[in-house]
Formats: structure tokens, C-alpha cells, sequence
């Protein structure tokens, strides 16, 4: 599908990764119930649910709040190194993630991970991956501002401009399972698809919403970004004629 100007509408997909790659949120759950209990609290799943897509940094803010007496790095090193190893026995693959992977990489479409997870378990995750679909990694350790700040997503843009100055955000779609990072993505501007997963989402008509991955592919990915040109187009039309 191409733009009049022979421009691909689609030029890149931007990842999160924890629930929407690999199934993990259970590994960090674990880690947080064992990394409380340790200390001598207690850990809800209503607490745990509330960290799902946010940064580490403001996890270990709340866990330290249950009780947790470490700092900021020793929590975030300690939940990491649990999820690793945990990865290292089994990597959870979110149904149809690998097959859209495989087919954006076969198409020619770009694709970067933005995961506020840090560069160990994200490179160990796509080290898992038969071929190097990622062109690089925007990692919570490489932002300022976790999710659902937009920072991650901007730069993911900003690193696909160098070799594209003429990429725009419209030709970008981000795919996410959580609320701090489907607002991140939606913050960004880019084309947002939410794939919710362990928690529930609510219909947002800024963004698309799919149950899963399974048996989505390129063509999908590319009718949301002409959706988002055909309305750019109509506004576009409505103001030349006002």
C-alpha cells in the first residue's frame, strides 16, 4: 500500500515487550512477591496489577513502600536478575508475536523495541529471536521518563529519523498491552494498536484495540496507518475549504 508520493505508509513498528513479546508479567509478579516477603511485607495482586507497564523506577518506589528497605538499584537489580533467569528457563511467547515479527522483517518494515524493561532482560529476549529483527533497543535504563511518558517512543522515532529523515509519526505503528504504555504510545503520536492482556483496557477511540497478535499481519498494521491518512487527508481538505 503506498502513499502518492511512493512513500510506504507503513515504515515501522515500535514494540513494548513485557505482554505484548513475551509473557513475563507473571516472572515480575513472582519476583515482587518474593522480593516483599523477604522483607517482611505483604504483596496484593491489586498491588502488583497497578505496576504492570510502569517504569522500574516507580515499582521500586511502591515496593519500597510495602516494606522493601533497598534502594531504587537494588531493587530494580534484584526484580531483573530473578525475571532473567526465570527467561533463561523459558521464554513466554505472546501468541502470533514471532509470526508478525517474521512478516514485518520479510516486508522490509523496520522495527525497534521500546520496553521499559533494562537492556539485559530485553537483550536476552531478543537474543531468543531466530533473526535480527530489531534495529535497536529504547530500554527503561536509556529514558528520563518511564511510561506512560512518551519519552521511550519519541526517541525510538527520533533514532528511525537517521536513517529516514523523512519518516513522520503517522507512518509509525506502536503495539501495547498496558495502560502507561498504550497512553505513552498514544502521547507519541504514533499509530496505536492495544493488545490488552493481563489487565484490562478501556475503549479509547485514539487507538485500535486487538485481542491478540494470532493471525494478524502486515496488511492489518497497514490499514490502521491509511485509516490514520484518510482522516489526516479528510482534515486536511475540511480547512482548505473553510
Amino acid at each position: 500500500m503506498q502513499s502518492s508520493a511512493a512513500q510506504p505508509l507503513l515504515k515501522a513498528v515500535l514494540w513494548d515487550m513485557d505482554g505484548t513479546i513475551v509473557d513475563t508479567e507473571p516472572y515480575w509478579i513472582e519476583a515482587e512477591h518474593e522480593l516483599v516477603r523477604a522483607h517482611g511485607g505483604t504483596w496484593s495482586h491489586e498491588q502488583a496489577m497497578q505496576l504492570v507497564g510502569q517504569s522500574l523506577v516507580y515499582s521500586a518506589g511502591i515496593l519500597q513502600r510495602a516494606g522493601v528497605k533497598l534502594d531504587t538499584r537494588e531493587i530494580i537489580d534484584t526484580l531483573t536478575a530473578q525475571v532473567i533467569s526465570r527467561v533463561r528457563q523459558n521464554v513466554p511467547w505472546r501468541p502470533g508475536a514471532r509470526e508478525l515479527l517474521d512478516e514485518l522483517f520479510g516486508a522490509g518494515v523496520r522495527c525497534a523495541l521500546v520496553t521499559m524493561s533494562e537492556t539485559p532482560l530485553a537483550r536476552e529476549v531478543v537474543a531468543s529471536l531466530p533473526r535480527p529483527y530489531f534495529e535497536f533497543l529504547v530500554t527503561g535504563d536509556t529514558v528520563a521518563k518511564g511510561k506512560p511518558d512518551p519519552e521511550a517512543y519519541l526517541k525510538a522515532m527520533d533514532l528511525l529519523r537517521r536513517e529516514d529523515p523523512e519518516l513522520t509519526v503517522d507512518q509509525c505503528v506502536a503495539l501495547e498491552d498496558s495502560a502507561p504504555g498504550v497512553a505513552a504510545a498514544v502521547a507519541s503520536g504514533a499509530v496505536t494498536v492495544a493488545i490488552p492482556h493481563i489487565v484490562p483496557l478501556p475503549a479509547d477511540p485514539r487507538r485500535a484495540m486487538w485481542d491478540s497478535l494470532e493471525g494478524r499481519g502486515v496488511a492489518d498494521l497497514e490499514e490502521l496507518v491509511a485509516a490514520r491518512h484518510g482522516l489526516a487527508s479528510a482534515a486536511t481538505t475540511l480547512d482548505r475549504s473553510n
